[in-house]
Order: C-alpha cells, then sequence, then structure tokens
C-alpha cells in the first residue's frame, strides 16, 4: 500500500508528519527519517483492527487481504 504523508517543520525543531488519506494519524521526529520510521508505525496501529471491532456483528465473517 502507497500513502502519500506531509511532512512540516515543526516550531519546537523537528518535523510533524501526518498522512491525509487517514484523519487523526500524526507523529512526529526529530529528523526526516525518525519522522518517515514513526509515521510507518502510526499508520499500521491506526490501519490494525481491534479484536472489538471485528466481532461486534453478529454473523460477520472476517477474512484478511493483502492490498
Amino acid at each position: 500500500m502507497k500513502l502519500q504523508v506531509l511532512l512540516e517543520p515543526s516550531e519546537a525543531g523537528g518535523y510533524t508528519v501526518s498522512v491525509p488519506s487517514l484523519p487523526g494519524c500524526i507523529s512526529e521526529g526529530e529528523s526526516i527519517e525518525d519522522a518517515l520510521s514513526n509515521i510507518r508505525e502510526a499508520i499500521a496501529l491506526y490501519l490494525e483492527p481491534t479484536e472489538d471491532s471485528l466481532s461486534a456483528i453478529d454473523g460477520a465473517i472476517v477474512r484478511e487481504i493483502v492490498v
């Protein structure tokens, strides 16, 4: 999966990075490399389903796909 991220210089130093297509998915880093590493982790957590959300619908079938 490819996602565009937006890196912005932070007033306190370093960078703030966000993912426009994933509202609320934001991270920071001291350098561009740190910020990109941190946002990769944030994206993985953002996209990770929770057990509660999967079992909330009676009769739902859960499958995993790769995109």
